[in-house]
């Protein structure tokens, strides 16, 4: 073999993957279709779980996290001025980490440099072979000449459109998916945040949230249209309709600036089963997608790493195979789990085209019911800060 483990995807779930197999002395490949700049200009999720913090400690690659990241003990949910908190630590005992998934890669990019593992930029036409027998096999394309890797077993990390969830025959996959008729339109500025910790806000003119990346960086979202287009915002126009979303006093303490990034996320729910196929196992995109509402895409990868790479050890190490064949059912009890929850807030937190006046008040009533009832904030919270591994 080539190596032990090929990785397909140098994000941060392929990254993560990595450093866990190389510090227990697996060997490891990562191919990454783009440029090391591109996946590092990628602006995405901003909010850890603890668990994502713990297994990133683990990996040894905490340090800057402490000292740079923003613990948070709870967060702001609203529907007009009625504003509700969120105590995670009072609930749960737990807290998240506000640190930037850009920063989490920096990190994780330092640490793989230091092991010196390959980390092959620039390949195409990646595919994946020789799933069903006693060595696999991964070919590419770099430079224009065809290079094939031998393994024992493949990690497909590559998202969404990569190869590895359609190396997964078409009849032996069951994909489930809900496309939500709206998307986000999220700015980067250089301003204070409007709030120490982070509003989810509901109101008559659709969702926005008030998230940070540290005391002088913000992103903000607003609800739009699926057929809106980022040419169609001015920053003008951005703050305007941010500000009229957000509960009064946040509105009057509200700091604006240029954006420094702009863009549009459509939201959707989706989960491919099963995880595994002979050789080649899903991680984080490649098999699911989270609405953004409950900040779990990120998390969700990282908890998929945390069981693959307890399983892959197990495997190389010891020869132990009952990790290997439990990994696909015991992710995606915790996929499914965090699916609802996403689900959930999305659905209490955001105007629907052509809804009647009944959901508003539903809203309403689900904010006023948290308000009310311990055990309800409780329940958020602990789907908030995390699900046990």
């Amino acid at each position: 073999m080539d190596t032990q483990v090929v990785i397909i995807g140098g994000g941060p779930s392929g990254l993560l993957l990595s450093q866990l197999l190389n510090r227990s002395g697996i060997e490891t490949i990562i191919l990454e279709r783009s440029s090391r700049e591109h996946v590092l200009s990628r602006i995405r999720a901003g909010v850890l779980e603890w668990g994502s913090v713990e297994v990133l400690r683990e990996a040894g690659v905490g340090a800057r996290m402490e000292a740079e990241g923003f613990a948070h003990d709870g967060t702001w949910l609203s529907d007009a001025d009625h504003m509700v908190h969120i105590d995670f630590h009072d609930l749960t005992g737990k807290r998240v980490m506000i640190y930037g998934q850009t920063e989490v890669t920096h990190d994780l990019y330092d640490a793989q440099d230091a092991f010196g593992t390959r980390i092959i930029h620039g390949v195409e036409d990646v595919a994946i072979l020789d799933l069903d027998g006693p060595v696999a096999a991964v070919e590419y394309t770099l430079n224009g000449t065809r290079h094939r890797l031998r393994c024992a077993y493949v990690a497909g990390c590559d998202g969404f459109h990569g190869v590895s969830r359609r190396t997964i025959p078409a009849g032996k996959r069951a994909e489930f998916e809900r496309v939500y008729p709206f998307g986000w339109l999220g700015i980067l500025s250089k301003t204070p945040p409007v709030n120490d910790e982070l509003i989810y806000a509901s109101s008559p003119h659709g969702f926005a949230l008030a998230s940070m990346r540290n005391a002088n960086l913000v992103r903000y979202y607003v609800q739009v249209p699926l057929t809106d287009r980022v040419e169609d915002w001015s920053d003008d126009h951005f703050w305007a309709e941010f500000r009229r979303r957000l509960p009064a006093d946040a509105a009057a303490k509200l700091v604006t600036g240029p954006a420094i990034e702009k863009s549009i996320a459509p939201l959707r729910s989706f989960v491919s089963e099963p995880l595994r196929w002979g050789r080649l196992f899903l991680v984080g995109d490649a098999a699911h997608i989270v609405p953004p509402t409950g900040a779990k895409g990120l998390n969700l990868a990282v908890s998929d790493v945390f069981y693959l790479h307890q399983a892959l050890i197990d495997a190389l190490k010891y020869g132990r195979q009952a990790g290997i064949d439990g990994y696909s059912q015991r992710a995606l009890a915790r996929i499914w789990q965090a699916m609802r929850f996403s689900w959930q807030m999305t659905t209490m937190l955001h105007r629907f085209d052509g809804e009647d006046s009944f959901a508003a008040q539903m809203r309403r009533a689900a904010l006023d019911h948290l308000g009310r009832s311990e055990t309800a904030r409780r329940e958020l919270a602990e789907n908030y800060v995390g699900l046990p591994f």
